[in-house]
């Protein structure tokens, strides 16, 4: 297990490909704390609209690679934007320490888009989906160790 600072600097990054939420380790104690939350509303469009969509532009019978290509380049685009916002924090002095806990396709396209700075202060990373997970089983499964009462 990684060696933390509890300076309330030790941020948790939970993603997905349609969801990613920046949480806060407190420096008091207690459960994480949600800082930010961003959202792609393409990756939570219906498969059929994709389909349609896809056949539209198209009108042959790759549809379904057409779909899966805008799929995936959605997903590439959104880990750019999550890439860009943990960049803005880390040079706002926001964090110091980031461990990583995304679904392991999204994970792979993440570590990409990270900035060299960004890559320097991760201290873990997890292959895991646990986006929708509430911030006190998130604190549990990732910080078994902490002692969660509030001094």
């Amino acid at each position: 297990m990684p060696n933390y600072k509890d300076d309330g600097k030790l941020w948790v990054l939970v993603a997905d490909e349609g969801v990613a939420r920046l949480l806060r380790l407190p420096e008091e104690g207690g459960d994480l704390e949600d800082v930010t939350t961003l959202t792609d509303a393409a990756a939570h469009a219906d498969k059929a609209d994709l389909r349609r969509d896809a056949e539209g532009r198209r009108g042959n019978s790759t549809t379904t690679s057409a779909s899966v290509d805008e799929s995936h380049q959605e997903a590439i685009s959104f880990a750019a934007r999550v890439a860009k916002t943990l960049d803005e924090h880390l040079n706002n002095h926001d964090l110091t320490q980031l461990r990583i806990v995304a679904a392991p396709r999204f994970l792979g396209l993440l570590r990409k888009a990270l900035s060299a700075q960004v890559t320097k202060i991760v201290v873990d990373e997890t292959n895991v989906d646990v986006v929708h997970e509430s911030l006190g089983q998130l604190t549990s499964r990732l910080f078994p160790e902490r002692d969660f009462s509030k001094t």
